[in-house]
């Protein structure tokens, strides 16, 4: 969305500067076509060159001078470009004065929307909004940084646990954050809170111990931040960030792609937001048809786990019986599904709309609202029930590190419910370490020609 808004106001800016040369540089100044040829030519450049910096990125941690930088030296090459494409095609109108002016208003807009962009999160997470839960394993010696972290709120860090053996930081921290000398092991400590990040600070430590932990994050698919002067202690992909000028190495541990992420978002809420609009109608007759079918209520809510075990209410139109979860008790037996999901072909508890709204996968429409108010994305492992959850293995656990989605592999599988539970945790999995844009179009138009043919089960 911060993409988008930049390029609208690069437009804005390019007209403006045609304005500003005009009125402060060269009088003789006049809009031609020629101007908007350049303009054309310009767009895929910004675009293509915004995307290549870290100009579009908000982090938690400020680094302005650094942006500063990488601000000018991208308006110069850029620029630069526009001078030789106004030499190479001959656009005689186009004065080099406005390709000056232009530069100039461009890089202040850039550098001011960023300011203000980041600053508006920023108050954000002082509020407590979009806080980040994290665990610090610390000593004595990193008292300065648990410190800092509580301190500065606007980087929306939350700690919720300090693993130490120092007893100075319990007495200093306990009252306030649960502060624990040992623990059970760091899979099931994860497994038991809602943990986004784990932050290693020890200075004394041994190799295993980071292995373990390490191993644990990757395990459920969160991301693994170490501060230490040993920085090789692993093979795998890994960043270098500064946070607050203390050096972490970086294992995220799932897809980082912050560029691809963003579209991919963007694409959830334009798709979600013209579905609801366009078929506003077929909400509104299936919601009659439903209510005048069978008693109850029309949508179906029910709690599920999201985002690292964050919980939240799914929407569905309702293809049951009200008191389906108490009879699922008698149907036990019959389940038809490997591993802790519950699901029957035939189930006597779906009514007779249920059967068309299932076999179409038109009761899955209200999750569209779950995708527009950001629990869930198109495309993404199906999110499931607390009850699963707790029979996880701790390396099913790692489908919980993607926002759940509408539909993902699984979902268009053929004969898709005799596939093994594992089978299907697996294909999760794997759609997580090979998450593409193209895959999520993809999965997408599958899923789509398999509502069409009337596929679902």
């Amino acid at each position: 969305m911060f993409r988008i808004t930049i390029m609208i106001l690069t437009i804005l800016t390019y007209f403006a500067s045609i304005r500003v040369a005009q009125y402060f540089m060269n009088p003789a100044i006049e809009y031609s076509s020629e101007y908007l040829t350049l303009l054309l030519l310009m767009l895929p450049i910004w675009s293509i060159g915004l995307s290549k910096t870290a100009l579009l990125l908000i982090y938690r941690v400020n680094h302005y001078p650094k942006l500063f930088v990488q601000s000018v030296k991208f308006i110069i090459i850029a620029s630069g470009i526009l001078f030789g494409l106004v030499n190479l095609l001959n656009l005689t109108s186009i004065y080099k004065e406005f390709i000056f002016i232009f530069g100039i208003l461009n890089h202040a807009v850039i550098c001011i929307s960023y300011v203000l962009a980041n600053q508006y999160y920023m108050n954000r997470r002082r509020k407590g909004i979009n806080l980040k839960n994290i665990i610090i394993i610390a000593d004595e010696e990193n008292e300065s940084l648990i410190q800092n972290i509580a301190d500065h709120r606007e980087l929306g860090y939350k700690i919720t646990m300090i693993i130490s053996d120092s007893q100075k930081l319990y007495d200093k921290y306990s009252s306030s954050i649960k502060v624990v000398k040992k623990t059970m092991s760091m899979s099931c400590l994860i497994k038991s809170q809602i943990v986004d990040e784990v932050f290693y600070c020890k200075n004394h430590f041994n190799s295993n111990e980071i292995h373990h932990i390490m191993d644990a994050c990757k395990e459920v698919g969160i991301v693994f931040r170490l501060n230490s002067q040993l920085i090789n202690v692993a093979a795998r992909p890994s960043e270098i960030h500064h946070f607050n000028h203390t050096p972490f190495i970086t294992y995220h541990n799932k897809p980082a792609n912050e560029f691809a992420l963003s579209w991919k978002y963007i694409f959830d809420f334009s798709f979600s937001f013209f579905v609801i609009i366009l078929w506003m109608p077929i909400f509104i007759l299936i919601g009659a048809v439903i209510k005048l079918t069978s008693k109850g209520p029309i949508i179906f809510k029910q709690k599920r786990v999201g985002l690292h075990g964050r919980e939240f209410y799914i929407y569905k139109f309702r293809t049951m019986m009200v008191d389906a979860e108490k009879m699922q008790a008698q149907l036990l037996d019959q389940n038809e599904v490997s591993g802790p999901v519950f699901k029957i072909k035939n189930d006597p508890r779906i009514t007779n709309v249920g059967k068309f709204l299932r076999k179409t996968s038109m009761d899955e429409l209200p999750q569209f609202f779950n995708v527009l108010k950001g629990d869930m994305s198109l495309v993404g492992p199906r999110p499931p029930i607390m009850n699963e959850v707790n029979q996880y293995k701790p390396w099913q656990l790692r489908r919980l590190s993607m926002r759940p989605g509408i539909t993902c592999t699984w979902q268009i599988m053929p004969r898709r419910n005799s596939i093994s539970f594992e089978d299907w945790m697996r294909l999760d999995l794997q759609y997580i370490d090979n998450w593409s844009l193209q895959q999520d179009f993809l999965l997408t138009f599958k899923t789509v020609r398999a509502v069409i043919m009337g596929s679902g089960q």
